[in-house]
């Protein structure tokens, strides 16, 4: 009987020479593909504010100016430039590696009954998603409590109701002022968002007004959908630090990612808000051969290097529940 003609999913076209790199050399994509798909789908703030590629240095400058003023001319006078436009620029650090990282022993994944290789990466991207997100919020309500980047200009704001996180309805309007404020500081129309925890985002999504054209709200009901209040996007998302008191920084934090949001409940952001800086982008390693007769086991780790922080506090509004 002739011999089965064996698929070799592992290998690059269909060739291999043997050794244990050609054998497997296409297994790890298949890994690296869960953690940046893992990454994607839990991931909310990438495409919400601004970011930085570096390809060395430890930390990446972001200029800021402020307005030019006009004039009327005088018949006969020479222009020479009257405007002296001030400038001023935030720096953003690279924190230290942040890593997730996952042992599997073989005589385990040999026992049992189902692959849980795909799954554990899987949850090391989402690990990592999750830390983005957090640092990002945090960063963006920090910068609502920050003074005005050039001089002359504008700082943060804050929009106090204590019903802010129980009134879908309050919560509604307090997004119309925080948009209000946007237009007073000459913020940029386009990419505005209005983030909020799940319970938060269902309260507004069961006050109807929010859903009835005639009052400029876009939703469906029966799903459960809004897609914009008061011209803000809502973005829902676990990791607005509503209720937490951060006191200090984490080892190998080089942004300040710390504060007191007892009472934050959501935050209003335009795009320009914060920033990030990207030294490592994400990436997955698989221990190699030596590491696999030493401990009888497979070690992935997910990593990145990368800074989060403030850039224009005008575009940020805390919403809060402080009386």
């Amino acid at each position: 009987m002739a011999d089965a003609i064996r698929s070799n999913p592992g290998w690059v076209n269909a060739q291999s020479d043997g050794s244990w790199e050609q054998e497997n050399a296409m297994f790890l994509k298949v890994f690296t593909g869960e953690v940046l798909t893992a990454f994607e789908e839990t991931n909310v703030m990438k495409d919400l504010h601004l970011m930085r590629t570096i390809n060395s240095g430890k930390s990446a400058s972001f200029p800021a100016t402020w307005k030019a003023t006009a004039r009327y001319h005088t018949p006969g006078t020479p222009i020479l430039g009257q405007n002296q436009i001030k400038h001023n620029e935030r720096i953003i650090k690279i924190d230290d590696l942040l890593i997730s990282d996952v042992f599997i022993y073989d005589l385990d994944e040999a026992k049992n009954h189902y692959d849980v290789r795909q799954e554990y990466t899987k949850q090391l991207g989402a690990a990592l998603a999750r830390e983005f997100d957090k640092k990002c919020l945090r960063v963006a309500v920090l910068n609502a409590r920050e003074a005005a980047t050039v001089d002359g200009g504008h700082g943060g704001s804050l929009l106090k109701n204590t019903s802010a996180a129980t009134d879908g309805e309050i919560l509604a309007g307090m997004a119309f002022d925080a948009n209000q404020i946007f237009d007073e500081k000459d913020v940029p129309e386009n990419d505005r968002y209005f983030i909020v925890k799940p319970a938060q985002y269902y309260l507004m999504a069961q006050t109807t007004k929010l859903l009835n054209r005639d009052w400029g709200g876009q939703g469906v009901y029966a799903d459960g959908k809004i897609l914009k209040v008061a011209g803000l996007s809502i973005v829902k998302s676990n990791n607005v630090p509503a209720g937490e008191n951060i006191a200090s920084a984490t080892s190998g934090e080089n942004n300040p990612y710390f504060g007191d949001f007892t009472d934050t409940v959501a935050i209003a952001m335009q795009r320009q808000a914060i920033g990030t800086v990207k030294l490592k982008d994400l990436a997955l390693q698989k221990t190699g051969n030596d590491f696999e007769v030493m401990y009888q086991g497979t070690l992935f780790v997910a990593k990145y290097a990368m800074g989060h922080g403030f850039l224009r506090p005008e575009c940020s509004v805390e919403i809060s529940k402080a009386a």
